[in-house]
């Protein structure tokens, strides 16, 4: 007869949080490190993918802005040339309703958050499209300083340690005289300007003028440009960024 004996497995304790505090508290530490490595990780990329984007910032007045348009936040032109450019971009909208590029215009682009705005979005492409307003008599009055004021805020923009490049828009046609805005000084006296501050700084033109010129339809209140007329705004600065 052969009697079997049962072997006695020891007993095994579980480790609880009860009888080793400290192991909880270093848990919830790795927890804690973890989430802070993560936040970091993302906020480090969010920044990478912004910094690999060519950023273009668009200064003006109410038609970069997109006054008078129809959902301006996506038809606006800087909008729209967002959507044609694509993620490889990213386009900022720095328009001001009534902004002059004269420093003695009654709403000088100087002296307006935008600015401030502009110059600190580390750009690497500017465009300038200012003019219309200051043909106002009580701005265009002080026309003699027009280009000079032109040629500072070029050199306000070039001197920024991304070194943008920096293209000056002409204006677009006014249609119907309003507000003061008039067509006579767009095309006889601001666009020869513009011709001589290009020469004189080196900065590429975009004519805005000439593209819409056929077009009074798409400004319907004689001077702001409706969504179909960002729409060619858009397609024509994208062009020119593209160098066609």
């Amino acid at each position: 007869e052969h009697k079997f004996s049962i072997e006695k497995k020891p007993k095994t304790h579980l480790i609880t949080s009860k009888k080793f505090p400290q192991l909880e508290i270093n848990q919830r530490l790795m927890k804690t490190i973890l989430h802070i490595f993560i936040i970091f990780t993302a906020m480090a990329f969010e920044t990478y993918s912004l910094s690999a984007k060519i950023i273009v910032s668009c200064v003006g007045d109410s038609i970069t802005f997109g006054a008078a348009i129809k959902d301006r936040g996506a038809n606006s032109y800087p909008s729209q040339l967002q959507q044609m450019l694509g993620d490889g971009y990213k386009v900022n909208n720095f328009g001001v309703n009534g902004a002059t590029l004269l420093k003695k215009g009654d709403k000088p682009y100087w002296k307006l958050e935008a600015y401030k705005k502009a110059l600190g979005s580390k750009p690497d492409l500017v465009i300038i499209k200012l003019g219309t307003n200051d043909t106002k008599p009580q701005n265009w009055k002080h026309k003699n300083e027009y280009k000079a004021d032109y040629k500072e805020l070029i050199a306000s923009f070039q001197k920024l340690d991304t070194k943008p490049r920096v293209l000056i828009a002409f204006p677009v046609p006014v249609a119907k005289d309003r507000w003061g805005i008039n067509e006579k000084a767009v095309s006889t006296e601001v666009i020869p300007a513009l011709r001589e501050v290009s020469k004189e700084t080196g900065c590429e033109i975009i004519d805005l003028y000439t593209v819409l010129k056929d077009h009074h339809d798409l400004i319907p209140d004689g001077v702001h440009p409706n969504g179909k007329g960002a729409s060619i705004i858009a397609k024509h600065v994208a062009k020119k960024i593209a160098g066609k």
